[in-house]
């Protein structure tokens, strides 16, 4: 089902695919089939998709250790991703990278990053390349407001304005740093005015509505195109806990109502109104992650041989074994 002539249904449907492939990922991790527990999940956050349909081909982007919704929206194969995420030889990095570092420089993914903030200042080398070959692309950093607080961010926003670089810094508010609220971390929460102190063009928009979003961010990134860097606020509420075994016992049952009922979802079905193409929308969402799972669960592991492939230069050699180290040790002291 495509939607040329109709954005807003569009990206309805690129957000419930994001909805649908998240709650995969905490199926795949419940199946057992995960590499490892670790999984950070957007759901809350997808009205993201406002400033994403704004990025062209050939645009760059980096993401936070909660990017999966993020490479959804940027055209990645929902099959391959899960293949990561459950560590197996089809995914994105060969299931070497899992959940927080999937990449993929064909489609613009200069990687995800589980260091707080440490994929902002790779946009900056992407913008300087951008900027010396003429070619108008935008660089994007995507992260959570966990990341307003590393020093790296505010080098990296005074470098990009400092050059005029095609680049934009995507805050996506969830509200919490872990288990820590934002009001108990940031002295002062207007963000947006911390970029414009170095010069940025800024911007905040509420994440229930992805509309919303969308008109805010159109003026950022054509912005960064013409050379001036911006920085997007998104408001949204992180549903879940902060990794998929963290139950948010910092939160209230209160709060999580409130919360979850500022739905982009729930608030695009409301403004789009046809329930009965919403909910056809929303089954072939179902049917397809069901398969992307299936297909990702079947898949097989990276073999034992290739545990250095993608590790080291091609040129070095791989490393021994530890018993054979062991072995020629004893054999010179013999």
């Amino acid at each position: 089902m495509t939607f040329a002539n109709d954005a807003p249904l569009a990206r309805y449907r690129t957000m419930r695919r994001i909805r649908t492939f998240e709650e995969r990922v905490g199926e795949l991790f419940l199946k057992g089939e995960s590499a490892g527990s670790m999984l950070h999940l957007s759901i809350g956050e997808e009205a993201v998709v406002g400033l994403t349909d704004h990025m062209a081909e050939g645009d760059t982007f980096t993401t936070h250790h909660r990017g999966h919704g993020i490479f959804l929206a940027r055209g990645a194969d929902p099959m391959r991703m899960l293949a990561e995420i459950a560590g197996r030889e089809a995914g994105y990095c060969r299931g070497k990278g899992g959940s927080m570092h999937i990449a993929d420089r064909g489609l613009g993914h200069l990687g995800a990053n589980a260091i707080v903030g440490g994929g902002i200042p790779h946009v900056v080398g992407a913008g300087i390349t951008a900027r010396n070959t003429g070619t108008r692309v935008v660089s994007v950093a995507f992260f959570g407001d966990g990341g307003m607080g590393q020093g790296i961010l505010y080098e990296a926003m005074n470098m990009a304005a400092l050059w005029k670089l095609p680049v934009v810094f995507c805050c996506i508010n969830n509200q919490y740093g872990m288990g820590t609220r934002v009001d108990r971390s940031a002295g002062r929460q207007d963000f947006p005015a911390r970029a414009e102190a170095f010069g940025l063009r800024a911007a905040r928009a509420d994440g229930s509505d992805v509309e919303a979003v969308h008109d805010a961010a159109q003026a950022i990134v054509e912005g960064a195109r013409d050379g001036q860097p911006g920085f997007m606020e998104i408001d949204a509420y992180r549903f879940h806990g902060h990794a998929r075994m963290d139950k948010s016992p910092y939160r209230t049952p209160e709060e999580e109502e409130e919360g979850r009922a500022r739905d982009p979802l729930a608030t695009a079905r409301t403004s789009l109104a046809d329930d009965t193409l919403l909910d056809t929308i929303d089954a072939e969402a179902e049917a397809e992650m069901d398969t992307a799972m299936k297909t990702a669960i079947a898949a097989t592991p990276p073999a034992s041989d290739t545990m250095f492939q993608d590790v080291y230069d091609p040129s070095t050699p791989a490393p021994r074994p530890q018993r054979a180290r062991l072995a020629d040790v004893l054999e010179e002291r013999a």
